[in-house]
C-alpha cells in the first residue's frame, strides 16, 4: 500500500472516530418520546460502533505511510480553540438572555462554520457541504423552535447527529474501498 493511500485511510479512520463520537453526542441532545427516542438510541449505538471501527483503523495504520504533517497542527488547534471559544461564549450569552433552549442551535451553527477552514487544512473538500448542511440544520431548528411547538433541540440534535454519522460512515467506506 502506498504511503499516500495509507495516510488517506488513516485520516478517514480518524474522521470516522471523531465524527462518530460527536454524532453520538448530538443524538443524546434531544428529549424525545417513543418511537423517536428508540431511533435516537439506535443512532447513538451505530455512531459509537462507527467511532470504534474508525479508531481501530487509525490505530492499525499509526506510524505507517508518510509522516504526520506537523505544519497543520497549529492551524488545526487554533480552529478548534476558536470553535470551542465561540460556542462557549455564545452559549453563555444565549443562556444569559434566557434562551437556553437555543444553545444547541448556536453550537450546531458554530460546528458547521468550523468545517470551512478545516476543509483545505485537512484536504477534504467534502467538509464544506457538511458545514453548509449543519448550518442549514441550525437555521431549520431555530425557525422550527420559534414557529412551532417542536423543540429546537430535537431538530438540531437529530439533524446534526444524522449528518455527522453519515459523514463518518462515508469516511469508513472511503477507507475500505479498494484502491
Amino acid at each position: 500500500m502506498s504511503d499516500l493511500l495509507t495516510a488517506n485511510r488513516r485520516q478517514a479512520g480518524l474522521t470516522a472516530l471523531y465524527l462518530g463520537i460527536f454524532a453520538m453526542v448530538w443524538f443524546s441532545v434531544p428529549a424525545a418520546e417513543q418511537p423517536l427516542r428508540a431511533l435516537l438510541v439506535v443512532g447513538s449505538i451505530v455512531a459509537l460502533l462507527t467511532a470504534v471501527v474508525g479508531g481501530v483503523l487509525s490505530a492499525r495504520l499509526r506510524g505507517a505511510g508518510s509522516p504526520r504533517d506537523r505544519a497543520a497542527d497549529r492551524p488545526y488547534l487554533l480552529i478548534v480553540v476558536a470553535e470551542f471559544a465561540a460556542a462557549g461564549l455564545g452559549a453563555a450569552v444565549v443562556a444569559a438572555a434566557g434562551w437556553s433552549e437555543y444553545v444547541p442551535v448556536l453550537v450546531c451553527l458554530v460546528v458547521g462554520l468550523h468545517f470551512f477552514p478545516l476543509a483545505p487544512l485537512l484536504r477534504d473538500p467534502l467538509l464544506r457541504p457538511l458545514g453548509v448542511a449543519l448550518c442549514l440544520v441550525a437555521a431549520a431548528a431555530l425557525v422550527t423552535g420559534l414557529a412551532s411547538g417542536v423543540s429546537a433541540g430535537l431538530v438540531v440534535g437529530t439533524g446534526a447527529g444524522v449528518l455527522l454519522l453519515g459523514y463518518a460512515l462515508q469516511a469508513l467506506i472511503r477507507a475500505y474501498r479498494p484502491a
